[in-house]
């Protein structure tokens, strides 16, 4: 069964609460969740770490998202940490840098993205890489920092293949969004053509990004057997044998056991 390697439950997204939506997703053949516990103040962490408490099915990720990085003060920042260190927590993130809204000023991004990497090196977890218009920049700071002896995940993949060969580098993999299905993403097509076939993954970043034909529309976990059916066609694969290959790799790179 497939594994969606990175979606947010978050309730004022999906108001009947996750157990409902993970079920339809179990349904459509998606077996394991990896949901991102990140905003402003903690909430979204803490209830990922308690989903992934409660569910044995699913996984938790927590950090400050770069949007947020103005609202990590000592108190949350503190929180993070006890929370990352728990044991259903299986990576710091997603953190990076967002330079296409700016939410939060560059240079603060940047020293909150540091602390995050610090974080995840002081505990032997991987990171999960958000980055917007600002590639370079991101790749730079993971390598001053470092960022190799964890490695992780670039989530959402949205570069090209220069930007794919150096983060292969840093022992990150690539995780493929709805994104890779718009007809205008070729950049994002190559990649996924090409990737090795040990270094991708799949996942949906629900409510976001849902794929054809369901672009526009709020996005769930269910809705990954598109994404992967579509790069099982791009590699010339059976979408069972694309399943299988990014859940082993899924499982690997998070330890989701």
């Amino acid at each position: 069964m497939l594994v969606d390697s990175h979606c947010h439950l978050d309730v004022h997204h999906f108001p009947e609460g996750p157990d409902a939506v993970l079920e339809r997703a179990r349904s459509a053949g998606v077996g394991r969740f990896v949901v991102i516990g990140v905003d402003e103040r903690g909430a979204a962490a803490r209830a990922a770490v308690a989903l992934s408490e409660r569910r044995s099915d699913v996984w938790a990720t927590v950090g400050q998202h770069p949007h947020d990085a103005v609202a990590l003060d000592d108190a949350l920042q503190t929180e993070l940490r006890a929370l990352a260190a728990r044991p259903r927590v299986v990576a710091v993130g997603e953190v990076g840098l967002d330079y296409h809204y700016d939410h939060s000023p560059r240079e603060l991004q940047a020293t909150v993205f540091r602390q995050m990497i610090h974080l995840a090196k002081r505990l032997g977890k991987p990171l999960v890489i958000h980055t917007r218009s600002a590639p370079l920049e991101t790749l730079l700071i993971l390598e001053e920092e470092g960022a190799r002896d964890v490695g992780g995940i670039i989530h959402c993949f949205s570069e090209d293949r220069a930007f794919a060969q150096r983060a292969l580098d840093l022992d990150f993999d690539l995780s493929f969004s709805g994104i890779v299905t718009f007809r205008t993403a070729k950049a994002i097509q190559d990649v996924a053509t090409w990737a090795p076939e040990g270094r991708i993954l799949v996942e949906t970043d629900s409510p976001y990004l849902a794929p054809m034909p369901l672009r526009g529309k709020k996005n769930e976990p269910s809705n990954i057997v598109h994404t992967a059916r579509f790069i099982a066609g791009l590699r010339g694969i059976a979408p069972e044998q694309l399943s299988e290959t990014t859940s082993d790799n899924a499982t690997r790179r998070l330890r989701l056991v």
